[in-house]
């Protein structure tokens, strides 16, 4: 029996945040379980009866486009017609009964492991948060300057913005005085 392998953190990469939900597009799905994108499709219409609107949706032209637009490289999205399909976690526990292959079977557990590990990290992150806040309540304001840098540690990194142009300086400015020929 050959041994099939799973890219974990392509799996981590490929679960997008649309609509409020974890979804995993169509195309990504796709590229997980080895096969054509419009094959996984077919499959899935042919069993249309299985994904109702809580499992799976295709996303509207507006979100397809704004998808597209923060997309880094515009060739995966190349030549496509119409809007993806995005299933959710239990969309794609679904697609084990429509794709029964060896690679759709195991790519299915570890993206059933993954969503668990996300819910996992999110529920924990919310349990420190409740858990600081009852700290910050039962401690008075000497601790606050501690708590005021957990709550900076928790927040999300956001990547340094630099400017962009040339920097003027306004020390030369009597060069070009009122009275000046320019």
């Amino acid at each position: 029996m050959t041994e099939i392998s799973v890219d974990i953190l392509a799996i981590e990469r490929s679960i997008r945040i649309i609509r409020g939900d974890k979804v995993i597009l169509d195309q990504d799905l796709a590229e997980l379980y080895g096969v054509e994108t419009k094959h996984l499709v077919q499959a899935v219409k042919r069993n249309l009866e299985r994904f109702p609107a809580d499992f799976m949706f295709q996303l509207t032209n507006q979100e397809f486009a704004d998808l597209r637009s923060q997309s880094v490289t515009s060739s995966q999205w190349g030549g496509r017609r119409y809007p993806p399909y995005a299933f959710s976690e239990q969309g794609v526990a679904m697609l084990s009964s429509v794709l029964s292959s060896p690679r759709a079977v195991l790519v299915n557990i570890e993206i059933m492991r993954t969503f668990v590990r996300l819910r996992r990290l999110l529920s924990s992150h919310a349990d420190l948060a409740e858990r600081l806040e009852a700290l910050e309540q039962k401690y008075d304001a000497q601790f606050r300057a501690v708590f005021d840098a957990i709550r900076q540690l928790m927040l999300p990194l956001e990547a340094e913005k630099k400017s962009i142009g040339f920097k003027v300086e306004e020390e030369n400015s009597e060069f070009f005085s009122e009275g000046s020929a320019f």
